[in-house]
């Protein structure tokens, strides 16, 4: 990604130094980073993008023997490759090359590189690294048993919060979002009450179907906001119950500010904000944990399955409506081979 151009290049493949592991992509998801990225032109380089990774071993550098938790691994072995050192942020034209995911080839060079082995299905291994978003997230809202719950944003981290959510005792879970496709998925992860803000266009009215639809009409006992809107916020608090939780979780790029007073906003709901910032490795782990717990649930998650020479259709598609090809779509991933 070079502005906001897409150009596929060519680079030499490495031989793994010591310690270090070549991974031949099976698939890459995009992103909403990616889009937001793309979208406010906050990468300063030229960049390989792709931060949601699953590929085989194709060569190990000598010392590895093992991947992040002591599973033994060989070349052919499925992994699963956190981006926490940068992967699919670093500068593309800087050696070693080969260190984002839309590509045949990913060379995971940095010695504290986390990769884990896993036999899940590609289409659902490569959620590892959103689902690890989402761990976060709703690990930070503390969530008791019976609580009402609402995610603010259908894309895929909203989804996957949504569906934590709901398996960390909540007992009603309410979806604010759209396009209709991803609603239904919110339906099949168990949301009690979608509402799309197509047909509901108007916040106040949004507010007033939130509230009715929490005990005594009090408001929310949690409200994640996995929008990356600002606007998002001043209508998600408002959603809140005296005394809730509100995590935000949905700017990692910098989408702009919104209005706040603090007295009225804030203060007087006698709130908890949380602001969770990526993920951590247990995060990560415990994401696949759930994964592999949960495949079927993740059937058809990926919706959408591009080659490379189509990245930017993907990434125009996410910007504008959340359709491509004939359908809505709710996660595309990029695969080099098809």
């Amino acid at each position: 990604m070079k502005g906001k151009e897409f150009e596929v290049r060519e680079y030499p493949v490495p031989e793994p130094a010591s310690g270090t592991v070549l991974i031949k992509q099976e698939l890459a998801g995009i992103c909403g980073t990616d889009l937001h990225n793309w979208e406010f032109q906050r990468m300063e380089h030229d960049v390989i993008p792709g931060h949601e990774n699953v590929g085989v071993l194709d060569a190990i550098g000598a010392g590895v023997e093992e991947d992040y938790l002591g599973n033994p691994v060989k070349i052919g072995d499925r992994v699963v490759l956190s981006p926490g050192v940068g992967y699919g942020f670093l500068p593309s034209e800087e050696q070693p090359y080969l260190r984002g995911g839309f590509g045949e080839y990913i060379y995971a060079w940095h010695p504290e590189s986390l990769f884990l082995k896993t036999d899940l299905p590609i289409e659902v291994a490569v959620l590892t690294e959103p689902s690890a978003c989402a761990v976060h997230c709703v690990t930070r809202a503390k969530i008791r048993f019976g609580d009402t719950v609402v995610v603010q944003g259908s894309g895929p981290i909203g989804l996957l919060v949504l569906n934590w959510a709901r398996l960390s005792g909540a007992a009603s879970v309410i979806s604010v979002g759209g396009p209709g496709g991803r609603l239904e998925m919110a339906e099949r992860f168990g949301a009690d009450l979608t509402i799309d803000i197509a047909d509901v266009p108007d916040p106040n009215d949004r507010k007033r179907v939130v509230r009715e639809n929490t005990p005594q009409s009090a408001g929310a006992d949690v409200v994640f906001e996995c929008a990356g809107n600002p606007a998002a916020i001043v209508e998600g608090l408002d959603y809140l119950r005296r005394g809730g939780t509100y995590v935000e979780y949905g700017h990692f790029v910098d989408s702009g500010t919104f209005e706040c007073n603090p007295n009225q906003m804030l203060l007087r709901k006698n709130l908890r904000l949380e602001a969770a910032w990526g993920f951590e490795s247990n995060h990560f782990i415990r994401s696949l944990r759930m994964l592999e717990k949960h495949a079927d649930l993740f059937k058809d998650f990926v919706s959408h399955v591009i080659p490379l020479e189509r990245v930017g259709e993907g990434v125009n598609a996410l910007h504008t409506g959340y359709h491509l090809d004939g359908r809505d779509a709710i996660k595309i991933a990029v695969k080099a081979h098809m």
